[in-house]
């Protein structure tokens, strides 16, 4: 028993060296991960947005009925409404920030905007880079074409063939489709939606392969041009709200919001007023 004792004093002073060491290890631990947790939360996005008082969005502006200018030159569509909800849900200012769709991800990329609310289609590509709440509106690209040509277009044959033109947004789901589904047709690569819909009514392009809602807005805002789509989309597709992909507070007050808004029905409301023709299509210019 004494020798026992008398081994644990000796031992005893080198015992208390190692928990001092350990402990001070332990504290140089626990500081660098307060540290490197306080350095992540300074770089969180959603700190910097509630400190600035704005929500930016990225948003073409060219999309009807999605997002597209009044008689006035102002914003209008779903996608403005529904960037406005989340801005008023935040209690911050709405700001859009109007670019080509082709630019829109990579001006998220760049801090260009806090989100992009443009009729974009969340795809695996796509989702690599940036994250996604949603989608809020299920859709699919569609073919808007001529009457007269639509009435042709009863095969994969006849819609990819060298004989054909089709139109589409650079950088969107339309021009992979083309590209894929119609190699031998030619694409045409386009920014403005709009545009290309007088070039299919002057038989410059054969036809635009877009969102399912842009088709429908065409066909009945523009009857005199004869245009038509074909008997069902080429494919069915989630719309999105783009996010940077290192904010993970912020995706997860966005998809809370946006869950509150659809239980709500308020959600449901906005894509009854802006999808059915309604009473905007007055302010159109």
């Amino acid at each position: 028993m004494f020798s026992i004792r008398t081994q644990f004093r000796k031992k005893f002073p080198y015992l208390v060296l190692l928990v001092l060491i350990l402990v001070a290890t332990g504290c140089q631990s626990l500081s660098a991960l307060n540290s490197g947790t306080r350095s992540g939360m300074e770089t969180e996005v959603l700190h910097r947005i509630i400190k600035s008082g704005a929500l930016r969005v990225g948003i073409t502006g060219t999309q009807p009925p999605l997002n597209m200018k009044n008689k006035s030159g102002e914003m209008i569509g779903l996608d403005v409404e529904l960037g406005q909800a989340l801005a008023e849900a935040m209690k911050l200012e709405l700001v859009l920030v109007e670019s080509p769709f082709s630019n829109l991800l990579t001006g998220l990329e760049a801090g260009q905007f806090d989100m992009v609310i443009s009729s974009m289609t969340i795809t695996p590509a796509r989702n690599a880079r940036v994250a996604f709440a949603g989608p809020y509106l299920i859709s699919g690209s569609s073919l808007l074409t001529r009457s007269e040509l639509a009435k042709t277009l009863l095969t994969q044959a006849s819609l990819n063939s060298p004989e054909r033109s089709w139109a589409a947004l650079e950088g969107s789901t339309g021009e992979a489709l083309i590209l894929e589904a119609f190699p031998l047709a030619k694409f045409v690569g386009i920014e403005d939606q709009e545009a290309a819909v007088a070039g299919i009514a002057h038989g410059e392009i054969d036809g635009l392969v877009a969102d399912l809602p842009f088709v429908q807005f065409q066909i009945v805002r523009n009857p005199e041009l004869e245009l038509a789509t074909l008997a069902s989309p080429f494919t069915t597709e989630p719309l999105g709200i783009a996010l940077p992909p290192n904010s993970p507070l912020f995706s997860n007050l966005v998809q809370n919001y946006l869950n509150t808004l659809e239980y709500t029905g308020q959600l449901i409301q906005m894509k009854a007023r802006w999808l059915n023709a309604g009473e905007w299509l007055s302010e159109m210019p």
